[in-house]
């Protein structure tokens, strides 16, 4: 119940065209004191006065998001009256106005975005944008990932081991550094991640049962195998029938130095040559493609190969 003196203070409030025609915009959308004073050509001052007033008698509320406050209808007993209200003048003349004016604020906005994109569009690739992390995307994406038994081989620094087990049933992370697999523990007992198993041993030779994953992961490991066949054979021989095989590596380059710095034994793999290897090992379906190019020198390319077990 509103009572005798809060219905007196609400009429008095609906007795007002620009009150009328805030509540009205408001109906359509949430919409900042800068908005509004665009669309009702009106002074921040006026608008200011009619906003606080709407507040006060329950019509409207606020939020507030950085420096702006932006107003929306509160739903209410109050909003009754204004229901009644808007039903009674949704073709007034000044209302269809306003509609216009809002359609103009909107399609400002969306001419000011487009004119952004296309100004930053020849260098958007080379810039800072906050959020926009391979990391950020990686986890995303893996949130379409079946959930099941994963292995990693060539866990590296273990990043990649452990956004994996947010979505897998377990991963089995297989590393011939054991100070490597010590530290991925404790990272993942610090964040509380459990379902991380580790085996010590060299990917061409896989101390793993047959058949007893769903997933192989191989990222930038197969360069650094001996015999990336062999490497591949193995993976084929754990994975489960209908099992998928991910390869993340380089694109055939010639930067010898890598060999002693980075202890590569390949110099990374022509497509051809990595679909030809997972057609050797047994894989089905084989897919290679070009996932990204490094922004700095010597510009490495990652290319990703896909392949099932049939």
């Amino acid at each position: 119940m509103i009572g005798l003196t809060g219905t007196s203070r609400l009429l008095k409030a609906l007795a007002d065209e620009s009150r009328l025609r805030i509540l009205h915009l408001l109906a359509q959308e949430e919409l900042s004191g800068t908005d509004l004073m665009e669309v009702l050509n009106m002074g921040q001052s006026r608008v200011s006065t009619h906003l606080s007033l709407l507040k006060e008698v329950g019509l409207v509320t606020d939020r507030r998001a950085g420096r702006r406050s932006y107003y929306s209808l509160l739903p209410g007993p109050a909003a009754g009256f204004w229901d009644n209200v808007f039903l009674e003048n949704r073709a007034a003349p000044e209302f269809q106005a306003d509609l216009e004016g809002l359609e103009a604020l909107r399609q400002r906005r969306r001419d000011e975005t487009r004119s952004y994109f296309d100004r930053v569009a020849a260098s958007f690739g080379e810039q800072h944008l906050p959020g926009r992390t391979w990391e950020g995307l990686a986890r995303a994406l893996l949130q379409l990932a079946p959930h099941g038994r994963y292995c990693d081989l060539g866990i590296g620094d273990g990043m990649l081991t452990m956004m994996l087990a947010e979505v897998a049933e377990t991963v089995t992370a297989v590393d011939v550094s054991s100070e490597m697999l010590s530290q991925l523990l404790s990272r993942a007992k610090a964040k509380g991640i459990d379902n991380i198993e580790t085996v010590e041993g060299d990917i061409e030779d896989l101390p793993v049962p047959d058949a007893s994953h769903d997933v192989c992961v191989m990222s930038q490991a197969l360069h650094h195998a001996r015999s990336p066949l062999t490497a591949l054979t193995e993976a084929f021989r754990i994975l489960v029938p209908g099992g998928r095989l991910i390869v993340i590596d380089l694109l055939a380059h010639s930067e010898e130095w890598v060999r002693d710095k980075h202890q590569h034994l390949h110099l990374g793999f022509t497509e051809r040559a990595l679909e030809e290897l997972c057609g050797e090992a047994g894989f089905r379906k084989h897919k290679v493609f070009r996932a990204a190019r490094d922004p700095e020198p010597p510009h490495f390319m990652t290319i990703v190969a896909t392949a099932l077990k049939p």
